[in-house]
């Protein structure tokens, strides 16, 4: 059964109750994408946390499936029902094409210290984006980053020729699609909660994800060959519906940047190290698991495939995106040091 079909007419009516009011509200509603104890929602606690702690303001978290699917909590936090929502650029895509910068393979490190640094001091991430964002009603609060991929197949592969003939589960993102055909596989756009049965019942024989979700989702179970191929790293977004930042005090604005800001460094903390206590946990749970890190030739073919994808956003995106490509190419030079 799809997810938004939990979204049922007595939960809408809770959303709505008081949504007249809803730029003044002591309540405020803050919608992510995981379950609990996952990346987003660390962050979303976090967040609950601070404005609770420094205002007479509360936060309800809604988790995965309790309003429906990604594109469900979107729409709820453009029309106004939510206040907040946290949503991966992989499905912000089809809102904002450029978010989809970040489905471009081997664009970011692998270095976990050196990514951190990336977002913190990205002209892209942190001076462009919120201006794209702001387009489509949403204040951009925080955009960060949960892991790296990690790829889940039926048998362990080391090259694309590997992948040939797999369907690979992704995200409705046209990019991420673009991705995983110039890896050799067939890209398989699934809704999150199609996925596992999906596996199971080998409608896909693969997906990507970080590996905190791989083992907070069991995906493991029946996708049990984990492949790191140093693609790229899972991003993630937090954003207020415009209309409601805009309609709070000036006190109540800084509130709530603070209240992000303070979650985004509490959640940068939980993430380090997450990754290999993920990974402990699911070699621990299953003997069948079997983890494949490719050495830098096997990447290299994997590399070399990733010109066409850069392409094909420049196609989707015009000037707008080949500018923010330039940008976003300037900050990871100026974080590695590359000449």
């Amino acid at each position: 059964m799809k997810a938004t079909q939990l979204l049922t007419t007595a939960s809408i009516g809770a959303l709505l109750f008081g949504m007249s009011a809803a730029a003044h509200s002591a309540n405020w509603r803050y919608a992510h994408e995981e379950f609990e104890g996952d990346v987003q929602d660390v962050f979303a606690v976090a967040f609950k946390e601070y404005i609770e702690e420094n205002s007479d303001n509360t936060v309800q978290i809604y988790r995965f499936g309790e309003l429906g699917e990604s594109d469900d909590i979107m729409e709820q936090t453009q029309a106004g029902i939510l206040q907040f929502v946290n949503q991966s650029p992989g499905f912000t895509g089809a809102l904002i094409p450029e978010a989809q910068i970040f489905f471009i393979p081997y664009l970011l490190p692998t270095d976990e210290e050196t990514v951190l640094q990336f977002f913190d001091e990205s002209v892209a991430i942190n001076e462009m984006f919120p201006e794209l964002y702001a387009e489509q009603g949403l204040e951009l609060l925080k955009m960060y980053p949960e892991g790296e991929m990690v790829i889940t197949v039926d048998e362990p592969i080391r090259t694309p020729e590997d992948l040939r003939g797999k369907n690979i589960r992704t995200m409705t993102n046209p990019l991420l699609s673009e991705t995983y055909r110039a890896f050799g596989a067939t890209p398989t756009p699934l809704p999150w909660g199609e996925v596992y049965g999906g596996l199971q019942t080998g409608i896909i024989q693969g997906q990507e994800n970080p590996i905190f979700w791989i083992e907070s989702g069991g995906l493991y179970e029946v996708s049990p060959h984990l492949i790191f191929t140093g693609h790229g790293w899972f991003t993630t977004a937090m954003m207020a519906n415009q209309d409601f930042f805009d309609g709070l005090s000036e006190e109540e604005q800084q509130l709530v940047r603070d209240a992000a800001e303070a979650a985004y460094e509490h959640t940068m903390e939980h993430i380090s190290g997450l990754a290999d206590e993920s990974l402990e946990k699911i070699q621990e749970a299953s003997d069948e698991v079997t983890v494949t890190r490719l050495d830098e030739d096997e990447i290299e073919a994997f590399r070399e495939r990733a010109p066409r994808v850069e392409e094909r956003f420049i196609e989707m995106t015009g000037d707008r995106g080949r500018e923010l490509l330039e940008q976003f190419k300037a900050d990871l030079e100026a974080v590695t040091g590359d000449e």
